[in-house]
């Protein structure tokens, strides 16, 4: 059974990204990103939070795509595991400020997303959450092939390490649901 934190967690989980709990006002943003040029891998993770997720855990969380629709950006993700596979949308608007979207869920969660830098094959994703009081800032290096661009890994390592973050591993899913009996 999925979590009941469901959208917020999913999204922090999948992503990934901060630790010094940097305010969104410093972090670098692109202007005019589109999502839609394909898939995205996720190839690196970090977190504020050094247990984010555990590699024993049966059950997986995937980035599958990024769409965007008018001027909101929505993410869609995958959970996988035992028994388990669902498909999640979680959707952000925009804030005003380039490059930064923002959502909320019931109990007064919210999600901050600032897209840091693209090339349209490689793409550094900031992730701010606020869950019951609780912040956890996630960065994730994503890309349309693996490994990737070694010169975009390099600028994500730097901001890993300048923030000192813990590394999170890594599910890249099929997202395909089999289909129910």
């Amino acid at each position: 059974m999925v979590p009941q934190r469901g959208p917020l967690l999913l999204l922090a989980l999948s992503l990934g990204l901060a630790c010094a709990q940097q305010t969104l006002e410093e972090v670098p943003v692109q202007p005019g990103f589109n999502a839609q040029k394909g898939r995205w891998l996720t190839i690196q993770l970090a977190s504020s939070r050094a247990h984010l997720v555990s590699p024993a855990d049966p059950l997986r969380l995937g980035l599958h795509s990024i769409w965007t629709r008018d001027e909101d950006v929505t993410f869609v993700l995958f959970w996988t595991g035992e028994g388990v596979c669902q498909g999640v949308n979680v959707t952000v608007h925009p804030t005003g400020l380039q490059g930064q979207f923002q959502g909320s869920w019931e109990g007064g969660n919210s999600i901050h997303v600032c897209f840091v830098g693209t090339d349209y094959s490689n793409l550094v994703l900031y992730v701010r959450l606020e869950d019951a009081g609780e912040v956890t800032s996630l960065w994730a290096l994503l890309a349309r092939t693996t490994p990737g661009d070694p010169t975009w890994l390099g600028k994500y390592l730097e901001y890993v390490r300048e923030l000192r973050l813990h590394k999170a591993p890594v599910f890249n899913l099929d997202a395909r649901c089999p289909p129910a009996e």
